[in-house]
């Protein structure tokens, strides 16, 4: 117990001897560590918008405009039989054009009309499912009898879910990077240590430590380095979400909308963290690794 008190003890004043570089040496593993993860935070928020936004999807059907009684009978039956509907609803064209009026406010101009304009429609609730499924059914929608026109409402919906996609395997990809950076900067610094503490690891041999005895504290050193960049990542996040939402709280309230940007969760904060620490260990184990054996008593 006291051996073990004794290395964390070493571990930190080892830490505080160069402040300076230290700090900075946390600093840039919070920077690197805040890049993915701040993209990570964006992307969840947008979906989050996206999925408020995008509601229920819909497949507007409009027929022809000499589409009679029997041919809305005749599609309103097969609509019923197809498996990927849940629901359909009917929009007669008088119907339509009462719509029109009250969500325009232009009655007077739609009053003035010798005629109707509008076609009868379908308004078809496909079951929850891919993209890929939904343009699929709009396509099969479209080529039915006395079907003009076939329009799934929320396709730009899907598109940004795509696009949203393709942001995360980003963030992966960068994440990716970033951490192999990281372990090299915990890497290059522990090899730092051991070779400032060569001597004193010979001593130690030669008295009969173990190899586990001498690895314990640079392990405990880039474990700490690694969570106290973590920490700092935590930080610069929390500073840039308020940043934003300052300037996006102006923003939104010439839209009349309230949009505000989440921060981390605390299983995701508790994720950076132990990741952060992680990847600090197993630089140092890797650079413990690869110089301890080198230093031999002479």
């Amino acid at each position: 117990m006291r051996h073990a008190l004794a290395q964390h003890i070493g571990v930190l004043r080892r830490m505080f001897a160069a402040p300076l570089a230290g700090f900075l040496n946390i600093l840039v593993i919070g920077i690197a560590l805040s890049l993915p993860a701040g993209m990570y935070v964006l992307l969840q928020n947008a979906q989050g918008q996206v999925a408020q936004l995008s509601g229920t999807p819909q497949i507007s059907l409009f027929m022809s405009m000499d589409a009679k009684a029997d041919d809305v009978d005749r599609l309103r039956k097969k609509l019923d039989q197809y498996p990927g509907i849940e629901r359909v609803e009917f929009v007669d064209r008088a119907q339509a054009l009462e719509q029109l009026k009250q969500s325009t406010g232009l009655g007077d101009v739609v009053g003035g009309l010798n005629q109707n304009p509008l076609p009868e429609a379908f308004i078809v609730y496909p079951k929850p499912d891919e993209a890929k499924a939904l343009e699929a059914l709009r396509g099969e929608l479209a080529k039915l009898p006395k079907v003009e026109l076939a329009q799934l409402d929320s396709a730009w919906a899907y598109k940004l879910e795509a696009l949203l996609k393709f942001g995360r395997m980003v963030v992966l990809i960068l994440a990716s990077l970033l951490s192999l950076a990281l372990i090299a900067i915990t890497f290059n610094t522990i090899r730092l240590q051991i070779l400032t503490q060569r001597d004193e690891i010979e001593v130690a041999k030669l008295i009969g430590a173990t190899n586990g005895f001498i690895r314990r504290p640079f392990l405990y050193f880039g474990a700490m380095q690694g969570l106290l960049g973590g920490i700092m990542a935590y930080f610069i996040i929390t500073l840039s979400l308020m940043l934003l939402n300052h300037q996006l709280d102006a923003l939104s309230q010439l839209y009349a909308s309230q949009f505000v940007l989440n921060s981390l969760s605390l299983g995701d904060s508790l994720t950076l963290l132990l990741f952060s620490m992680y990847l600090g260990w197993l630089g140092a184990w890797l650079s413990v690794a690869r110089h301890l054996s080198q230093i031999e008593p002479h």
